[in-house]
């Protein structure tokens, strides 16, 4: 804690932070990892709705790839407003809000009858949305500094792999086992059973989190002391800045950019892993769940551990180019081998591990400069140009396909996003 602190005063000093920040992990990370998991699944479940969907309404793989993306138009033109809202009224009561009215509209998604509810719900979902994971990633730098954060943040993320283990056979289940149950169809019923519980995670919120170090009742009053002053401490080498400045920073649209590569990635495997695993022979809506989670559950285990690495090392650089390299590999190998589903999903599994390893040390990136408002929108700025890529990457996807007939090219195109955004990321300052 301090210099010149005596070596075994020193040792029970790191030994009561370490206290500290697991009391903090186990209070906060569990609860917010369900929210997002909550959150991913209800963004993507129309993956699998697909399925089902193309046939009872008439879509085209165009339609669908342009109302799977544009729910992130709705998401970008209000990710940074409602970040700002967020830091002027507390992340508890707008992220209840956010939660409460996304579950609602993620329900709603029942009642499309056609492209144009399909595309209206999915870009109010998208607005009922934004703010969230930018709001938590911002949430975090109140309670971690940033040589914790890497960890922390690999904790929650594990949201996106869960989502995928959990809600891939959930989906798969719904669809085959509830289709026509009391006349409505299995997407039908997806839609609605996968977005309720988000509205009671909403009113559990409000209640369970507290905004600030200062609000947590369930710290004693000297480890809020010692936490505030690590805080401040970190806080006093950030840029602390308007929103102008945030925008207009160099380092903020680079890694913005390095962000939109990424996400293109991942939403490439979210929305089409359903159909690519289809295409390659299986049929049954359950089995296709079963196998879509396979990838995810893979990236678990490389997540944290590479994560840790970083936070160890203190350094990002190369610990995200390296694993994007690798998925790169991977998608490449998914592609070569599109006729063998075994080794077509263990190159899904490699490129899927690579994603998720990059995208809680990426983080640590933005919030290790940026403070104060200026990071409320910078976090926001970089989290909504990067999932802008959510809208052009499936629509994108769907024009391919439809023109070549195969989804190899659009894989490939996931393969060398993957690989630039692991590239420019060498050229950002790693602290």
């Amino acid at each position: 804690m301090n210099d010149t602190t005596a070596e075994g005063v020193r040792f029970s000093a790191t030994t009561s932070t370490d206290k500290i920040f697991k009391k903090i992990s186990v209070r906060l990370i569990p609860f917010l990892l369900l929210c997002y998991v909550l959150s991913y699944l209800d963004r993507v479940n129309i993956g699998f709705a697909k399925l089902q969907m193309l046939g009872d309404l008439n879509f085209t793989d165009a339609v669908y790839g342009l109302g799977a993306g544009i729910f992130f138009i709705g998401y970008f033109f209000f990710e940074v407003p409602s970040n700002i809202i967020m830091h002027k009224v507390g992340p508890r009561l707008w992220m209840t809000r956010i939660l409460i009215t996304w579950g609602f509209l993620s329900a709603a998604m029942m009642f499309v009858q056609g492209a144009t509810s399909f595309y209206v719900l999915r870009f109010l979902l998208g607005i009922a949305e934004a703010g969230f994971f930018p709001g938590i990633i911002y949430y975090l730098t109140r309670w971690y500094p940033s040589e914790r954060r890497g960890r922390a943040m690999s904790l929650f993320l594990l949201a996106l792999p869960l989502a995928g283990v959990i809600g891939g056979p959930l989906s798969g289940w719904i669809l085959r086992d509830t289709n026509g149950m009391a006349g409505l169809a299995g997407w039908q019923w997806m839609f609605l059973i996968e977005g309720l519980p988000t509205v009671l995670a909403g009113i559990f919120l409000f209640r369970y989190l507290d905004d600030n170090v200062a609000d947590a009742k369930w710290l004693s009053a000297a480890e809020k002391r010692e936490l505030i002053a690590i805080m401040q401490k970190e806080e006093a080498t950030k840029t602390h800045s308007g929103t102008g400045k945030a925008f207009g920073s160099a380092r903020t649209w680079l890694l913005s950019l390095i962000y939109f590569l990424f996400v293109f990635s991942l939403y490439g495997i979210s929305f089409w892993l359903p159909t690519i695993i289809k295409a390659a022979g299986v049929k049954d809506a359950l089995d296709i769940g079963l196998l879509s989670a396979l990838p995810w559950a893979a990236g678990v285990v490389p997540m944290l551990l590479i994560a840790r690495s970083a936070d160890r090392r203190n350094e990002r650089r190369w610990h995200i180019f390296i694993p994007a390299v690798i998925g790169t590999i991977g998608f490449i190998i998914s592609v070569k081998f599109s006729a063998n589903i075994p080794i077509a999903l263990i190159g899904m599994a490699i490129a899927t591990m690579g994603i998720l390893t990059v995208l809680p040390i990426f983080w640590s990136l933005p919030t290790a400069y940026l403070g104060g408002a200026g990071a409320a929108a910078g976090i926001a700025l970089i989290n909504s140009f990067g999932n802008l890529s959510g809208f052009v990457g499936p629509t994108l996807m769907g024009w391919v396909k439809g023109i070549t007939g195969t989804l190899d090219s659009g894989v490939y195109m996931l393969a060398g996003c993957l690989f630039l955004g692991g590239l420019l990321t060498l050229f950002a300052k790693s602290k």
